[in-house]
């Protein structure tokens, strides 16, 4: 079933095994890799670049049967560009600008520097998600000597490096552009300077200081220098021997280079792949400064972690919109392929995303035919100030339903008022029924009056879409969209049968009378 499965993170696995040759590398293990900059905290687009690449490396386990290693590395001998508008101290700061962000004091007072801190927050972020992974600094490898012998390469490469880099530039870049950023030794800031003379065999680089005017010689290793970030990237692939790795959209125009690079120096480079960037409400691009998306926290605020990774795990390589309204439409198909797993067959079972959202490990949940949409509608019905009320009607549904044996209904109830109160609620907007629809109120209430009280939901939709069928509607759409507002005062809702019956048939007649 494996080896024909034609999920993405599998058919990513059946090529990390072809750029191998089939065969465990010499360090004993399969590398997947991941990058994060520390400038700032963990987000959701952190969670979405490793639960991706778990994804794949779980595949990847579960097709080859090779040992594998996830590797989160920290940018953090990045320069401090600006300072973060949401720390305190922030004038404090003024003073490091441009240093590398392990370099800079912490204003938070908790770690030795600003870097370590923000690394302390990722590192705490994946925990809490039960990542297994291995966090390394880009400071400690550059400055313990992990990298020293791929920063000599780049140097005795120099003159191919930099024919690989000023095609990409425009003409004032590339008079002053240099693969190596020296760090200041009396400033200790990360220099943008041209570099007037290299010594192979020294393993130095010279630059003028702008202060005093004289020329100055620093090695490239032990941490005096650091790498623009796209022959950083490269040189990590070759001096880290990474196998995979995959990026956002905005690397892809650069994967060449990388890889150039990586080659270039010795290196092989790894499998790659791209993911689309998120989208907000209004279609335009997901930016953390300006924070027009969606947060991690706020996502787990009205839905539970898996449905996100399962929305992520959906077309990575297409546009998402990410915003608040996607998660009860992601929720429930999460549930919906949580039920087909358990009823399909093992040949297909890997096919399935929540196989790949839970590690080959799918839990089973009984929610008794009850959907977050439905408690959504549900709420907006019954209007409940907490889950307790939603309990309610759902033990009226299904009396043998507890909070204990359905732990995720019981989640999802909490989720659900959440939801409604922040995103339902202020927006409810009932229609004035005209006449025609009084008239058609007025049938479904005699209809529903009619059934008995042990009918299914099947009966009760029965209902609505006779009544509907014979309006004055010209499509059952429009009928139904009557029907929403009317009620509910909304535009779209559920399936009204199971609506009904979770509801009860008699609080239906109820509403349909305070319409009338």
């Amino acid at each position: 079933m494996i080896n024909h499965s034609k999920s993405w993170p599998f058919e990513l696995a059946r090529n990390i095994l072809k750029t191998i040759n089939n065969k465990l590398p010499e360090k004993g293990y399969v590398l997947f890799c991941t990058g994060y900059g520390p400038s700032g905290l963990p987000h959701i687009g952190t969670y979405c670049e490793v639960v991706r690449t778990k994804m794949v490396q779980h595949a990847f386990e579960t097709l080859s049967g090779m040992p594998t290693k996830l590797m989160v590395i920290s940018d953090d001998m990045d320069g401090l560009r600006k300072i973060p508008g949401n720390i305190p101290n922030a004038t404090s700061l003024e003073q490091h600008l441009q240093k590398p962000l392990t370099a800079v004091p912490d204003p938070f007072g908790i770690e030795r520097s600003y870097g370590e801190y923000m690394n302390a927050q990722c590192k705490e972020f994946l925990d809490k998600f039960g990542f297994e992974y291995e966090f390394k600094s880009a400071t400690d490898l550059y400055k313990n000597g992990v990298y020293d012998q791929f920063l000599i390469k780049m140097l005795k490469k120099y003159d191919e490096i930099m024919n690989i880099m000023l095609p990409t530039l425009g003409e004032e870049r590339q008079k002053t552009y240099s693969p190596f950023l020296p760090i200041c030794p009396y400033t200790g800031k990360v220099l943008y300077v041209p570099i007037t003379d290299i010594d192979v065999e020294k393993a130095t680089i010279s630059y003028i200081d702008e202060s005093t005017q004289k020329e100055v010689i620093i090695p490239v290793t032990g941490g005096h220098c650091k790498l623009q970030w796209k022959p950083d990237f490269g040189m990590r692939w070759a001096a880290l021997d990474v196998d995979f790795e995959m990026y956002g959209k905005d690397h892809l125009a650069n994967s060449k280079i990388y890889t150039k690079i990586c080659k270039t120096i010795g290196g092989k480079a790894p499998a790659q792949f791209f993911y689309e960037m998120f989208l907000d409400e209004e279609g335009k691009k997901i930016s953390k400064s300006k924070g027009n998306g969606i947060t991690i926290g706020e996502w787990l605020t009205y839905a539970p972690i898996e449905s996100l990774a399962f929305y992520m795990y959906q077309s990575p390589q297409k546009a998402k919109k990410l915003f608040f309204d996607v998660i009860p439409k992601s929720v429930d198909e999460y549930i919906s392929f949580i039920q087909k797993f358990h009823n399909s067959s093992d040949e297909e079972k890997t096919d399935n995303p929540v196989w790949h959202v839970h590690f080959g490990n799918v839990p089973s949940h009984n929610l008794y035919g009850i959907s977050f949409n439905l408690l959504l509608n549900l709420a907006c019905a019954c209007n409940p100030e907490d889950k307790h009320v939603l309990w309610g009607f759902i033990k009226q549904y299904a009396s043998e339903a507890t909070p204990e044996n359905s732990l995720l209904l019981d989640e999802l109830s909490t989720y659900a008022v959440r939801y409604y109160e922040d995103f339902i609620k202020p927006n409810k907007k009932y229609k004035k029924a005209s006449p025609e629809d009084i008239q058609l109120l007025e049938i479904i209430k005699k209809d529903l009056q009619n059934l008995d009280s042990d009918c299914d939901a099947e009966d009760i939709q029965k209902v609505f879409y006779h009544v509907g069928k014979n309006s004055q509607y010209e499509n059952l759409r429009e009928f139904f969209k009557m029907v929403y507002e009317v009620l509910l005062g909304q535009t779209q809702g559920p399936r009204l049968g199971s609506f009904v019956k979770l509801y009860g048939i008699d609080r239906t007649i109820q509403m349909i009378d305070s319409v009338i």
